[in-house]
């Protein structure tokens, strides 16, 4: 939910004067001073190749997923961005297949994926249906969606072995350390003095403490209870919160289209989470 409100938060910022990139480091620059005060002081992880796993997750949960994304929303139309980065939870069930020989993609899942991002897709366009095909602008956007893939993937790995808010914390560090080569190149989109605005003050605290801090750390937890497949699968929700709110705040009207989407949606997750099996065999456990 909290993700989805982002959208809306960032658009604010963005139209106030801030870049992309000036949001990315800000709000992880706030959310890696914050979980300091609540995080375990443990400073390196266990061994050099869990360290350098964490980079991978700070690359592909941070600074590799928001370069990609954010590029792409420069030469991309943002219904395409918004639509494919919602594969996500698609990527992430084949790399876990591929990675975990033992975990298998289910049928009832992909059924249920399928309708979801039909769902998506209703809400994206809201009614106006546009697409138009940008090939480096879609490619990027697919890469960002296999970098939030990976995150997921290796979080998986580390989490049994340390705490869930130790991993986010590195997270941050590493999304910012590895953001860094590429912000000289952005030198002149930097606006420090619009920093002294209260309405740009409190969108960035909400972005760095509320969707980032938390919601890192509820996402690592998640994945650490639920697994990484079925964690993910609730991605498919974030277009939807978004509907909702930019049509409270920003004033964006909802179609009927966009309704049928969000029924989508919410059966599309319903149907690949429970599964078509397990509705059946609640109602005659002898099935």
């Amino acid at each position: 939910m909290i993700w989805g409100i982002t959208f809306v938060s960032t658009k604010v910022l963005i139209t106030n004067g801030l870049s992309p990139i000036e949001i990315l480091v800000y709000r992880f620059a706030i959310a890696y001073i914050g979980i300091w005060f609540i995080c375990p002081r443990k400073i390196f992880a266990n061994n050099i190749k869990d360290e350098l796993l964490c980079i991978v997750a700070g690359m592909g949960g941070g600074s590799l997923y928001f370069l990609f994304e954010n590029t792409a929303l420069k030469i991309t139309l943002a219904s395409n961005v918004s639509l494919i980065i919602c594969t996500a939870p698609l990527f992430t069930a084949l790399l876990t297949s591929l990675f975990y020989r033992k975990e298998r993609i289910k049928k009832h899942f992909i059924i249920g994926s399928a309708i979801a991002l039909m769902g998506v897709a209703c809400v994206v366009f809201n009614g106006s249906f546009i697409l138009k095909i940008n090939p480096l602008g879609d490619l990027l956007t697919i890469l960002a969606a296999l970098s939030w893939a990976f995150y997921g993937v290796v979080l998986r790995k580390l989490n049994p072995h340390y705490h869930t808010l130790f991993l986010t914390r590195k997270v941050f560090f590493y999304g910012i350390l590895t953001i860094l080569p590429f912000v000289s190149s952005f030198q002149e989109t930097f606006h420090p003095n619009l920093l002294g605005q209260v309405n740009v003050i409190i969108n960035l605290l909400f972005l760095g403490v509320a969707a980032s801090l938390l919601c890192y750390a509820m996402w690592g937890s998640a994945v650490k209870n639920l697994g990484v497949v079925q964690t993910t699968n609730y991605v498919y929700l974030v277009p939807l919160i978004t509907l909702i709110t930019s049509a409270i705040f920003i004033n964006e009207p909802i179609t009927i289209v966009a309704g049928i989407g969000a029924l989508c949606i919410l059966t599309g997750v319903y149907i690949a989470e429970k599964g078509i099996g397990k509705v059946k065999r609640g109602h005659n456990r002898q099935i």
